[in-house]
């Protein structure tokens, strides 16, 4: 009997072990997504959270200093300086007026520090004059009318 005892203890501690780095893995990845003035309430909390802050890529902003790609996130009229150090290309669709998503974490400076962008052009998905716009049905033009035969 005093086998198996062990033996369950040693399952016990591994899987334990196994539960604990997921968890602590998961709280790691997680990030929040904010606008700009959501992230600019948090206060001092800020500094510390990592999180992912949404907006459109201000005009003529996007400068490339080094390794270093700068640009300024726009929304409504706040906007936040963003500086992304990833090693990642960025996106074919981060350009002028584009929505990006910054995720990383605000500076002491007021400058936001991104490891990672995600981007598109809303112009890309919207649809033409005169198209349907996805999910949305024609109207139908015989509702209600008889074929008089």
């Amino acid at each position: 009997m005093k086998k198996y005892g062990k033996f369950a203890a040693l399952i016990v501690v591994v899987i334990g072990t196994l539960v604990w780095l997921a968890t602590a893995e998961m709280k790691d990845n997680q990030t929040y997504y904010k606008t700009i003035t959501e992230l600019g309430q948090m206060g001092p909390k800020a500094y510390n959270a990592r999180v992912r802050v949404g907006g459109d890529v201000e005009t003529g902003s996007i400068q490339r200093v080094g390794n270093q790609v700068q640009f300024v996130l726009a929304q409504e009229t706040t906007k936040l300086k963003v500086a992304y150090t990833g090693t990642d290309p960025l996106p074919d669709t981060f350009k002028d007026g584009a929505q990006a998503l910054a995720d990383g974490k605000l500076g002491k400076d007021g400058v936001f520090v991104a490891n990672r962008i995600q981007a598109k052009c809303a112009s890309k998905y919207e649809a033409k004059p005169g198209q349907l716009k996805p999910g949305q049905t024609a109207p139908n033009i015989n509702s209600g009318k008889s074929s008089g035969v």
